[in-house]
């Protein structure tokens, strides 16, 4: 594995004052920020100007997750902005590969996601195009979900599918992610975790990331 991460979802945030609610997740990994287009999901958040803010807002990398359609039109223009990662939705790209590889191209780790019901195993094979894997454990499009525990199995099988192909690839979940399901979630095998709601309604979302981490951290060991 490459690592336990909390990477909190600003979604969860004030965007009134996003630079103040940057500040105070400052024990972090990275950033996670949602860009839905009202198409692929059923809500709208933000698009390239408010990810361009962000840039230059903090130094801290940046998770880019695209719930939006036609991913490989939109996603490259993700990575030129400066993040760090760039994770589209298999269901939304035509040509997978071809997209992962522009993304490294432009500098970005490039990452994929699945829906809770889209089976892993048809992309197996292209793992080592990859540097991360995201599996939804909520139905994509809304904060402050429950945990879908259903996905605990592929999670697993992921990881074994990640083991094989011998490459350090990471393996992210979002979605209901919080105190009371981060353990499941780590012994599967997930080692990157996206959490909006827990840490934001927390009175100390910087000491919230860092409970997370050492349950994660627990539950691995």
């Amino acid at each position: 594995m490459t690592g336990i991460a909390i990477n909190p979802s600003i979604l969860s945030a004030d965007f009134s004052r996003l630079a103040e609610e940057i500040a105070r997740i400052d024990t972090s990994d990275a950033i996670h920020v949602d860009v839905m287009d009202n198409h692929f999901v059923p809500n709208l958040t933000m698009g390239a100007p408010v990810v361009k803010a962000i840039r230059a807002a903090t130094d801290k990398p940046l998770d880019i997750h695209l719930m939006i359609e036609d991913a490989d039109r939109w996603a490259p223009d993700y990575a030129d902005l400066g993040a760090e990662s760039v994770t589209f939705h298999v269901e939304a790209s035509g040509a997978p590969i071809r997209l992962a590889r522009e993304l490294r191209a432009r500098g970005a780790e490039a990452s994929m996601a699945l829906k809770p019901a889209t089976p892993i195993e048809p992309y197996m094979d292209m793992l080592t195009e990859l540097d991360m894997v995201l599996l939804m454990t909520v139905e994509p499009g809304f904060g402050g979900q429950s945990f879908l525990d259903v996905v605990l199995p592929k999670i697993q099988r992921a990881r074994k599918a990640i083991e094989d192909s011998g490459v350090p690839i990471a393996l992210q979940v979002d979605g209901g992610v919080s105190a009371d399901t981060i353990e499941r979630a780590a012994e599967a095998g997930a080692d990157v975790f996206v959490a909006g709601s827990a840490v934001y309604s927390a009175a100390d979302p910087a000491k919230a990331i860092d409970e997370l981490r050492e349950l994660a951290r627990t539950a691995q060991r």
